[in-house]
């Protein structure tokens, strides 16, 4: 939750900056004189509402949301020894790492698979698939959870969703100040919007969150590696590497759903520009970063 505040916090200071950039410039009145009847500080303090609200609440749901969406069915007694295995090995990591024991569940695919989610890194919930237990040795599941418990420990989710808000914010205050400049200043609507405004606004959205989706995949590639390094700590070294090359003999394998792609454990197939807009990095590169770790 203290991560949560201290990343608003932040991002309101940044809203002030930029607010008070924009006074400094005197972009405000060069508005005032071209009679663009806009108040940007008013804009920015709305967008930023409304594109961290989104972000917030798909935070707040997602254990909820993953449990429906993946048919995910929580352990609470054991019914089995792999099953037993399976949540003393998540806590005895979760207790290495310093954090709450999440819950642990398994879900129905023949897909090799995992996923950690979750607001809280004190009551997460970390799942993996029925393809996975079955297709994986013990040592490489091991190390699958201590990828997934490392995401947990990092406080990824949270970071994911709150960097989405300030994208979300920017644009959107971005497409808003665009729209309203195009429609006053090229088409001269004097009251109210005309087309100009709505047609401007939805481009530069569909531009700028095309630009945009490229940074966030790049911080979720990135934090993909320390994930990986963590899972090495928590697991060892080698079962990470083999568990990531067992991943690779699946053919890199994508069955969870969109809004949870980024929190998984396979990797991404492409190269080149395909690549800026894979959540996780090639799992060549992720076993060469293992392989070079100190």
């Amino acid at each position: 939750m203290s991560r949560i505040f201290l990343f608003l916090a932040t991002n309101m200071a940044v809203m002030a900056l930029v607010a008070i950039i924009f006074n400094l410039l005197g972009i405000q009145g060069i508005l005032d004189q071209n009679g663009v009847d806009l108040n940007l500080t008013g804009v920015l303090i709305t967008s930023m509402v409304i594109g961290f609200s989104g972000s917030i609440i798909s935070l707040f749901m997602s254990k909820s949301m993953a449990r429906r969406s993946m048919g995910v069915n929580i352990i609470d007694q054991p019914a089995n020894d792999a099953e037993h295995w399976l949540v003393e090995t998540v806590y005895k990591q979760a207790d290495q790492a310093g954090i709450g024991r999440p819950e642990v569940g398994i879900f129905d695919s023949p897909q090799p698979n995992a996923f950690a989610t979750g607001a809280n890194r004190n009551a997460a919930l970390v799942a993996v698939s029925t393809g996975l237990l079955n297709s994986m040795t013990q040592d490489e599941v091991e190390a699958v959870l201590g990828h997934e418990v490392s995401h947990v420990a990092n406080g990824d989710m949270i970071t994911m969703a709150l960097m989405q808000g300030v994208v979300n914010t920017f644009v959107m205050f971005l497409s808003t100040v665009m729209g309203h400049l195009i429609d006053r200043l090229v088409f001269k609507t004097e009251r109210g919007h005309g087309p100009a405004y709505h047609v401007t606004r939805m481009i530069t959205q569909l531009v700028l969150s095309f630009l945009a989706s490229m940074l966030v995949m790049w911080f979720s590639r990135y934090r993909e590696f320390h994930a990986d390094k963590g899972g090495a700590n928590l697991a060892g070294r080698q079962k990470m590497i083999d568990s990531l090359r067992r991943l690779q003999q699946t053919h890199e394998p994508k069955d969870l759903p969109d809004e949870m792609a980024a929190f998984g454990i396979s990797g991404g197939i492409g190269d080149g520009f395909k690549e800026l807009f894979l959540t996780h990095p090639p799992l060549e590169k992720r076993i060469a970063a293992l392989e070079n770790m100190q």
